[in-house]
């Protein structure tokens, strides 16, 4: 029998909102529900009953109700939810008016700024306020070349409040990376800060707006907000202002304009490492609904909760993070380096800030072990709760870390979704046991299986990720595409009405979920479909690798797998390395996901967000293009992949 790591006493899961809101099922419904795996049945059969009293636990403020919680269920896509209500995303993340922290800063210089709940309400009723008087209105795009910082978030809440579509990207993108994005929607008002920190040093930014706008000529302000500097130099860039001289100083309410639930609020986007990255919008209905689920139900946030997590405003879990302003909860957000001055800078922070809910990717939590850093050791983090990680999936070595090492009574989320629905599809369960490598549950409302391919649900069997019902946040279109047949292609070719989400999963009979990465990258070997996860939590525990990228070879009419591995300070690619790698995959996985070959490589690539690019260093290695290489974080490690000689024979 496989014992869990976790279990969380009868106390605590009588505290959660999850056990709350079964309750009120129970109640509402005449069902006698003593578990998630009975309520998540439910919520997938009853659709219609599931959203509308979940519109009413998470007391999603609206000024219009809603008709009918959802219009043509077995349709997606083409299904709507919650007709005819009318709402604000804006005024239900601002509906606290009080002195409680709604953002604490923490920038990598020590910068540490606070701002209240009224705070942020004035700031951003002072920068709608100016966005109005140049004309922003509904549907108009507001983007941000942002740190992840408080203007951030004021600037995206004052172009939500008018019915304006908010996008983002982080300052570490290249010119071409940003405009790969902001080119094709067309955006009016720029919002950007003068520079950022990194690993101690700033950065500037400036004269690569300058060169962004160029390229932009439907921008017709430019927002400059200070942080490396005190008055940053902004004569290069036309139609600039200060953030200070651009806000309304008289401005003390906000007119928040009524949008339906469809309406557009994000422009998300794809990775865009094989072409121009797909933008994808979401409704302010559907990201609101969604996302406050997951926190709510699925985090168990409460007003009381400190939450952080570790992230960029070119990722989706900054939008999911902000949305914890409709709890009344209190965010970190934190800019920077994460292991900067030192691999224990986030832990010290949790520490000083009382973090109750810390969120990070796994790579990070990879990192943070290899670093030797033992966070229950060296601080006291009596009021942490649990700890999130996605991005990737987590290696069964470092689940057993965070409970050795960071703290024994503790709910590890390993959660996993994706940009295209601002969201998770797998993810935490308050009330439920941690088992090694599993992400607790499906969501509830998410009819998530794992399917053949022959379109059959299969158990404890790995197979496609796929939703068989719509929900809230699915985008509503891609930008650009007229006749939805990008949306479609993206989702919905594999398996008609049905959307495939490329990701390779697990469900286990627990109703647990595994994942083995991206299925566009899984590996094929003799014509048995391998996830490279199963891989890579091998390797994870070795400590003469740093890291590694493992990706298939097309060869003589089948396919072989071949392993990168970046090899650890002191270590070397030896032929006992190799023999002890080899036998530890066979092993642990299974004579099929043993490289046929293993090559020493100097570095690994990874997107902007963290992730390995497998799919890229196969085109690599097989001599064909790799599109938009700006959309790496380090675009030059791909050069090693290319016309490598030991791949010849």
């Amino acid at each position: 029998m496989i014992h869990p790591l976790w279990t969380p006493s009868e106390p605590r899961i009588k505290s959660t909102n999850m056990y709350r809101f079964m309750t009120l099922v129970n109640e509402r419904f005449n069902k006698g529900f003593t578990n998630y795996t009975e309520l998540w049945e439910w919520s997938v059969a009853n659709l219609a009953d599931f959203w509308s009293i979940a519109w009413e636990f998470l007391d999603i403020k609206a000024s219009v109700p809603y008709t009918n919680p959802i219009d043509n269920p077995d349709k997606m896509p083409g299904a709507t939810f919650f007709t005819n209500s009318k709402l604000n995303f804006a005024q239900n993340l601002l509906q606290y008016r009080n002195d409680k922290p709604a953002l604490i800063f923490r920038g990598e210089d020590s910068i540490r700024r606070t701002l209240t709940y009224n705070q942020l309400y004035d700031e951003v009723a002072k920068t709608a306020a100016s966005l109005k008087a140049m004309g922003i209105s509904k549907g108009d795009r507001v983007v941000g070349f942002v740190p992840n910082m408080p203007e951030s978030i004021i600037a995206m809440l004052a172009a939500a409040s008018l019915g304006a579509i908010w996008s983002s990207c982080s300052p570490d993108f290249g010119i071409k990376g940003v405009l790969d994005r902001f080119g094709q929607t067309r955006p009016r008002v720029l919002f950007t800060a003068d520079g950022y920190f990194f690993k101690g040093k700033p950065l500037d930014s400036i004269q690569r707006i300058a060169g962004i706008v160029k390229e932009l000529p439907s921008i017709e302000r430019i927002v400059v907000i200070p942080y490396t500097t005190a008055k940053p130099d902004i004569s290069c860039l036309p139609n600039a202002v200060h953030f200070a001289d651009f806000k309304d100083p008289k401005a003390t309410e906000i007119e928040f304009t009524q949008m339906d639930f469809d309406d557009p609020l994000y422009i998300m986007y794809s990775s865009g490492t094989t072409g121009l990255p797909k933008c994808m919008v979401q409704s302010g209905g559907g990201v609101l609904v969604h996302q406050k689920k997951e926190l709510v139900l699925h985090t168990d946030l409460k007003e009381e909760d400190t939450i952080f997590y570790f992230t960029t405003c070119g990722w989706m879990m900054w939008n999911w993070l902000t949305c914890s302003l409709s709890v009344g909860a209190t965010i970190i957000l934190f800019d920077g380096n994460p292991f900067h001055p030192g691999p224990d800078a986030l832990w010290k922070m949790a520490e000083e800030e009382k973090v109750t809910i810390f969120g990070t990717s796994a790579g990070y939590i990879e990192a943070l072990k290899n670093a030797g850093v033992k966070p229950k050791e060296q601080f006291d983090l009596a009021s942490l709760k649990a700890v999130l990680s996605t991005g990737s999936p987590l290696s069964d070595e470092n689940f057993e870390f965070v409970y050795a090492h960071v703290k024994e009574d503790l709910l590890l989320a390993s959660i996993s979704g994706g940009s295209d629905l601002n969201g998770c599809f797998a993810l935490g369960n308050p009330m439920g046991a941690v088992y090694t490598g599993e992400l607790q549950c499906r969501g509830l409302g998410m009819k998530v299986y794992a399917y053949d391919d022959d379109a059959n649900a299969v158990v404890d069997t790995q197979a496609e990720l796929v939703c068989c019902a719509p929900f809230p946040s699915m985008p509503i279109y891609f930008w650009g595409d007229t006749d939805g047949s990008k949306y479609h292609s993206a989702y919905f070719d594999q398996y008609p009405g049905i959307w495939a989400h490329g990701d390779f999963i697990q469900v286990t009979s627990r109703g647990g979920v595994i994942m083995f990465g991206r299925s566009d990258t899984t590996l094929n070997p003799g014509g048995v479909r391998i996830g490279t996860a199963e891989i890579y939590r091998r390797l994870d525990a070795m400590e003469e690798l740093e890291d590694s990228v493992v990706v298939g070879q097309s060869w003589k009419n089948d396919v072989r797998v071949i392993l990168f591995v970046k090899i650890a300070q002191g270590f070397e690619l030896t032929e006992e390395l190799e023999t002890k790698i080899r036998n530890d995959i066979r092993a642990n996985a299974s004579p099929r996901h043993v490289p046929a070959k293993i090559i020493e490589t100097p570095d690994v690539p990874y997107t902007l967000n963290m992730k390995k690019v497998e799919l890229a260093v196969k085109k690599m290695i097989e001599g064909k293009e790799v599109k938009n290489k700006d959309a790496l974080k380090n675009p030059e490690a791909l050069d090693f992949f290319a016309n490598l000689e030991e791949l010849k024979d």
